[in-house]
Formats: structure tokens, C-alpha cells, sequence
């Protein structure tokens, strides 16, 4: 019985050594090495100050900036944490609504978003994106589509004061392309370009 045990028990030390600790140590080491940026969770900076992540987006609602897109994620109720409130772009507690495309309730909230993008972007010259309107399955999705920039470049021109096409070409300036030329699609980080807005027409408080 020993001689059957004793090989067993050294093999599980040596792999749990092996692959539970060295393993994750060499590849977060490789990780701090080759891409300390990411690693450390893609943080943005301004003025000396973290304010974000590239991974994750924030609620942007005023209409000097670019809205990101409808985020499903919730927090418990202040007043009754048996409950839950929308909590847009809380990362701890991602998720989408998981609601069927033919639930009523997701129909009519769907259709409330699209009159609340439309009202909110009058002047807007291209059809509304459907990124513009739906939650990502994360409810974190930093990015927005081209697209969804191109809508809203008419009412943040006009609520910063400045021409359409000078917002059209810091949005291009700020527009990711495909991942190796071939992977995903071409998108925006939201909290990049308002912060590129922001250094170039500061906002006014």
C-alpha cells in the first residue's frame, strides 16, 4: 500500500509546486516583463492621478463628452441590499441582463434607449448604431464602434463650441484598427478619446 501512496503523494506535491505556483509565478513574472502596461490593468492616468482603466468603461452623460454603451450591471439597494439597482460599469459584479431578445421587458427598455440616443443627438447624420442601444455581455465594453462615435460628433461639436470635422478627425485620430489587421473590429475607447477631447478643447466646469 505504502509503495503505491508514496509515488502518488510526491507526484501531486511536485505538480502542485510545478503548476500551481511556479507556473503562475513565470508567467505573471514573463507578463511584468513584456507588457508591465497590461499587466498592471491597463491604467490611465491624468495628472499623476489613475482615473480608469482601458479595460473597463465609466458613464459618461454629459453631452460634452461621448457616451459609451448601455451597460446591464447592478449593485445591491442601499435601501433594502436584498435588492438590486442598475449600476452602470460596476466591475464588481459583471454581467449582462440575460434577458431573451423577445422578453417585454427588454423590448421596451431597448426602445426607450433608442428615443433616448435619438433625443440626446439631434443633429446626428448617420443611422443610429446598434452598440448605441445594447449592453455587452460584460456590461463593461470600454469601446464603442465607429459608428457610435460618427453619431455623436454633432452634439459634442456643438457642446464644445467647435467644428464637426475637427471632432471627426480626433475621433479617427483615436479609432483602433483590427487586431493584427485580421482580429475583431475597428473601435473607439471611449475614456481615451474624452481625454483627448479634454486636452484639446478643455471643458469648461
Amino acid at each position: 500500500m505504502l509503495k503505491q501512496l508514496l509515488p502518488s503523494a510526491l507526484l501531486t506535491l511536485v505538480l502542485t509546486l510545478l503548476l500551481g505556483l511556479g507556473y503562475p509565478l513565470a508567467m505573471t513574472g514573463a507578463a511584468q516583463a513584456l507588457f508591465p502596461h497590461q499587466a498592471h490593468g491597463s491604467l490611465i492616468e491624468k495628472n499623476g492621478h489613475v482615473i480608469g482603466s482601458g479595460l473597463i468603461g465609466q458613464n459618461f452623460t454629459r453631452p460634452i463628452y461621448f457616451h459609451p454603451r448601455p451597460s446591464a450591471t447592478t449593485a445591491p439597494d442601499p435601501a433594502d441590499p436584498s435588492k438590486s439597482v442598475p449600476a452602470p460599469y460596476n466591475a464588481a459584479n459583471s454581467g449582462a441582463s440575460n434577458a431573451a431578445p423577445t422578453s417585454k421587458s427588454y423590448i421596451e427598455g431597448t426602445k426607450a434607449l433608442v428615443a433616448q440616443a435619438k433625443a440626446e443627438n439631434p443633429g446626428a447624420r448617420v443611422p443610429l448604431p446598434v452598440d448605441l442601444v445594447t449592453a455587452s455581455g460584460s456590461g463593461l465594453d470600454p469601446d464603442i464602434s465607429p459608428e457610435a462615435a460618427e453619431y455623436q460628433v454633432p452634439r459634442v461639436a456643438k457642446a464644445r463650441g467647435v467644428p464637426d470635422d475637427d471632432v471627426r478627425a480626433l475621433v479617427a485620430a483615436n479609432t483602433e484598427g483590427r487586431t493584427f489587421g485580421l482580429l475583431g473590429e475597428p473601435h473607439v475607447n471611449v475614456l481615451k478619446l474624452n481625454l483627448a477631447l479634454d486636452a484639446r478643447w478643455p471643458a469648461s466646469r
